[in-house]
């Protein structure tokens, strides 16, 4: 498992990723979509989940965030789903709740190979600075479908959307670092095989 590099061009966007799954190889992460608040929670993932990597995007951003955001997921999940391999040797299963302030949100994690997603989140303003709080789901639905894993998302509470999002974020990342640690088990499956 060494260095994974993607690159997805489309007519709407560019991205150039390099990606660390166990943190072994890059030193830092660094992140530019020309979107401020997504490389916040881009880098805020990638800090609580141990997973290193550069990213650069270029999109459509006149337009707007969408396909950006949307194309980042699915980059990051198609590394993810790489350097996964045949999943051997990870505990496989994650849980966080993490608190924000007054945000309060949880998730859940199986990196089984059977893509599932589910997203319960409101958000008090629909806008975050410039950025749209409805593509926090677009991008973790990309990461999710495209990563091949299980990923059930909720927010319990919160009165400030940039703190929900983070909640949200910091939860992923944490059922994410708790899912790679590894296991005793070959793999972590009564079928054998994941």
């Amino acid at each position: 498992m060494g260095l994974i590099s993607k690159v997805r061009e489309t007519k709407e966007t560019r991205i150039e990723l390099t990606f660390d799954l166990r943190g072994e190889f890059l030193e830092e992460t660094r992140v530019q979509t020309g979107i401020g608040f997504f490389d916040h929670m881009l880098e805020t993932l990638s800090f609580y989940s141990g997973i290193l990597f550069e990213l650069k995007a270029e999109g459509d951003l006149e337009v707007d965030y969408h396909h950006t955001v949307e194309d980042v997921g699915i980059v990051l999940g198609l590394a993810l789903d790489e350097a996964l391999e045949d999943r051997k040797g990870i505990s496989r299963f994650g849980e966080a709740t993490i608190p924000m302030d007054d945000a309060l949100s949880q998730a859940v994690v199986d990196l089984v190979r059977r893509p599932y997603f589910y997203y319960s989140a409101e958000f008090p303003v629909s806008k975050i600075g410039s950025f749209d709080a409805e593509l926090i789901e677009e991008f973790f639905r990309a990461f999710a479908l495209n990563g091949m894993f299980t990923l059930h998302i909720r927010n319990f509470y919160g009165k400030n959307s940039h703190h929900i999002a983070e909640s949200l974020f910091k939860a992923v990342a944490h059922a994410l670092r708790r899912a790679l640690l590894p296991a005793e088990e070959a793999i972590f499956s009564v079928k054998g095989s994941l």
